[in-house]
Parts: structure tokens; C-alpha cells; sequence
């Protein structure tokens, strides 16, 4: 009877062990399919963006953003582009633009200088009211002037504010409309092969340190894709019509620092 018993008894225990085992399975098995580990649930794809100069694709984490573009180096954002873009500039694109000629690429860099109002480049709301104007959305009621600017169609390549940030607006590929009527050493239609810089100030006031430097930091970057450029002021090729960049523009700085030859600089070194 005692053997009965505990054979009764061994049985029992068996069960209950081999239950145990197959429920310890199932939970583990169903713990793994329902829930993910916590490396697994970080898998998930990293969005992916285009380098704006060499068009690499690269992690957006790792790119360098400037303005809704992305660069994979601070080299290709401060450089020039294929597309006639700078990537460090701030770009506010103006509709007073066409075609070059064909087969025409840029030898002439054109010095110019403006202020809106005339005279007012101290005022914060300066180089945004350029902005205004090269993009043709300038209010005509904001100033007696610019009612009567307000409807001109202009633009240029880049503005230097007083700041030494650099804007551009038109691709150095396209034509800007800055120059009008113009002769550079017996050429005419001057916007066809010229790049035309603004520098925000006026012709009775010195021009600042600062923006010499980011005028020489432009003229480096450019000559790189044109190596060929020159440069004048638009009185030079405009003599009759304009005075910019004006006498307080100082060319032998410029060409100082610049490092460029004075060959480069037709109508000399002194103020004009």
C-alpha cells in the first residue's frame, strides 16, 4: 500500500513540475513576441538629407543647417556652388533677373553703395528695406522716397549691411540688374559680364571695418570660380549717371585686403 502511495505521489509532482516548465515557456515566448527590447524599439531609420554644394547624402544630425539648406562641411557652405549660390550668405532671391548672354561668364566685379532712406543705414530697418526693394515689395507709403523708387525693377548680386553679413539675391550665373547703362574699358551693357555688390552706406560716410573684410572674404570665395575678375566702382562705368561707391570708399583697403594686383583695378587706387 505504502508503495502505492508514493508512486501516487511522484506522479502528482511530476505533473505539476512539467506544467510549471511549459507555462515558464509560453510567458517567455510571448513576452518576446509582444514585447520588443528596448534596443529594437531605437531602430528605427535616421532621416537622411542632401548636402546642398556636392549633394552627398549624410544623417540629418550630422549635417550643418543654415537656413533650411544642409552642408556636410563648413567648407562647402562658405563656398560657391554650381549653381551660383553662396551657402553662407542669406539667401532672399529677387525676381529682377535674366539670362546672361551665351557663353558669358563674369570678369567684372561692380562696387556700388546704397542706403534706404537715402543717408538712413543707421536704422535697423535698413538693409531689410534693400531687401524690400530688390525683391519688389518695397511699401511705397512707408517713405516719401520710396514712392518714388517703389516701382523700379532692380537688384543686385549681394549687399554687405553695416553688420558685414552678406546677402544674396541673384545667382552670379544669372544677370542682376544693377549696372543700366554702363561702359568698363570700352564695353558696354555691363550687367551682361559683371557681379554687382552693394555695400549699405552712402557717399559722405566712411564704410566699416568689417564690411571690407567681408567684401575681401566674397572676393576670395568668387575668385575661385573667376579667376579673370576685375574691378571698379559704378562710377567708373557709369560716370555721367552715378557717384558709388563715393570717395569715403577706400580702394587701396580693398585692394589690401584683398591681396589682389593692382592691374586688377583699372581705375586705380584713389578715392573717387
Amino acid at each position: 500500500m505504502l508503495k502505492w502511495l508514493l508512486l501516487f505521489a511522484g506522479a502528482v509532482l511530476l505533473y505539476f513540475w512539467l506544467k510549471g516548465k511549459k507555462q515558464a515557456k509560453f510567458d517567455g515566448s510571448k513576452s518576446s513576441n509582444s514585447s520588443p527590447s528596448k534596443d529594437q524599439s531605437l531602430t528605427e531609420p535616421e532621416a537622411m538629407v542632401q548636402c546642398q554644394y556636392c549633394k552627398v547624402h549624410l544623417p540629418k544630425t550630422d549635417a550643418i543647417t543654415d537656413d533650411n539648406r544642409f552642408y556636410c562641411s563648413m567648407e562647402h557652405r562658405n563656398a560657391l556652388d554650381e549653381q551660383g549660390w553662396i551657402g553662407a550668405a542669406a539667401w532672399r532671391v529677387s525676381p529682377n533677373k535674366d539670362t546672361r548672354p551665351d557663353e558669358v561668364k563674369p570678369d567684372l566685379l561692380v562696387i556700388h553703395h546704397i542706403s534706404l532712406p537715402p543717408g538712413e543705414f543707421k536704422s535697423q530697418t535698413s538693409s531689410q528695406n534693400i531687401v524690400s526693394f530688390f525683391q519688389n515689395t518695397l511699401d511705397a507709403n512707408a517713405h516719401p522716397y520710396f514712392s518714388e523708387i517703389a516701382n523700379q525693377k532692380v537688384s543686385s548680386h549681394f549687399l554687405i549691411a553695416r553688420t558685414g553679413e552678406l546677402i544674396q539675391f541673384v545667382s552670379t550665373q544669372d544677370r542682376a540688374w544693377h549696372a543700366g547703362a554702363s561702359n568698363f574699358m570700352g564695353r558696354e551693357r555691363c550687367n551682361d559680364f559683371s557681379i554687382g555688390v552693394e555695400l549699405e552706406g552712402d557717399g559722405d560716410t566712411p564704410f566699416e571695418d568689417i564690411q571690407y573684410k567681408s567684401l575681401a572674404k566674397l572676393v576670395q570665395k568668387l575668385q575661385l570660380t573667376y579667376p579673370n575678375l576685375q574691378f571698379a566702382g559704378h562710377s567708373d562705368i557709369a560716370p555721367d549717371r552715378k557717384t558709388d561707391p563715393g570717395k569715403y570708399f577706400d580702394w587701396e583697403k580693398f585692394q589690401k585686403e584683398t591681396g589682389i594686383s593692382q592691374e586688377k583695378i583699372p581705375y586705380g587706387l584713389v578715392s573717387r
